[in-house]
């Protein structure tokens, strides 16, 4: 079995994890390094590329074309609707879905202290808790990133935790963000896996490894971006948990500039009707006011 992957530190970690999984399988595993568009263009910011897939595509394409047999991927790097021809198969037990702070906690952040990330959705949320801070762009794999805090023009860098976590990094983390401070990106902690549709045997051998809670509240979360566009420039996030067996969905829709931060949180037992109806209260509170100053659509 070969399974495709980005080549970062942390992607080739999530590829060892599900291989990890695999390993009582008969099959002898290798990996396939693909270089995608989103790895070789360092000049656009993150949310430049939202929705696009840029972190994906080629790592698909591997698939597809029948060099590898499994795409392994960030959740949150995958566009909200199916790809033709690849069955999303699953994803391994979910890690931290929390932001975390590197440089230094948030209550001690100096009035107009700069903030690097390149995340319109941590952006937007962080101005609406702070409202005096400003914010710079940020591209690069984890270790970069973390590296970023020490710039003399850097307060504090915005890091997803669960990356942290996985390399052996969260010793440099000043602060976590509780969920009702910043809700996650959709997917955020994620590991999904895909493989072929007419690909049987690898269909049923990843889907015994996935671990159905994290299936549950990912398809919900993904549910809600679908609903709203999945190549929607606003901030968004979404959180979804399970709760005396009824999957909870907290979500968030906002302006760039965190003057207006939407939420709710409903529940349900069908993942894709929570994230439907989610996204159609938002988007009657004022969610489509935000997409059509915007320029967005659905």
């Amino acid at each position: 079995m070969i399974i495709a992957t980005r080549s970062s530190p942390l992607a080739r970690w999530q590829a060892e994890a599900v291989a990890r999984r695999l390993a009582t399988s008969d099959h002898h595993i290798e990996f396939l390094t693909v270089n995608t568009e989103g790895d070789q263009d360092q000049t656009r910011q993150i949310h430049e590329m939202s929705g696009q897939g840029v972190f994906v595509k080629e790592v698909q394409r591997a698939v597809l074309d029948g060099r590898a047999d499994v795409a392994v991927h960030s959740a949150k790097d995958l566009m909200s609707t199916p790809t033709a021809g690849l069955n999303l198969a699953g994803f391994l037990d979910r890690g931290d879905p929390r932001d975390a702070l590197i440089g230094t906690d948030l209550e001690r952040l100096p009035h107009g202290a700069t903030i690097a990330t390149g995340s319109v959705r941590r952006r937007s949320q962080l101005a609406y808790l702070r409202p005096d801070l400003t914010f710079i762009g940020l591209r690069g794999n984890i270790s970069t990133r973390v590296a970023a805090a020490e710039r003399d023009d850097v307060d504090a860098v915005v890091v997803a935790l669960a990356a942290l976590q996985r390399l052996e990094l969260a010793d440099s983390v000043a602060y976590v963000f509780g969920l009702e401070e910043m809700v996650p990106q959709v997917g955020q902690g994620a590991i999904a896996f895909e493989c072929r549709e007419d690909d049987s045997a690898s269909v049923e051998q990843l889907q015994g490894i996935t671990d159905a809670p994290t299936r549950l509240c990912v398809e919900a979360e993904r549910a809600y971006l679908a609903k709203l566009g999945g190549g929607c420039e606003l901030p968004v996030g979404a959180h979804a948990f399970i709760k005396d067996d009824v999957i909870q969905l907290e979500a968030v829709l906002a302006a760039a500039d965190g003057s207006t931060v939407l939420r709710t949180r409903q529940r349900s037992e069908d993942p894709v009707a929570l994230g439907k109806a989610v996204a159609e209260e938002l988007l009657g509170k004022g969610g489509d006011a935000l997409l059509a100053r915007s320029g967005g659509n659905r």
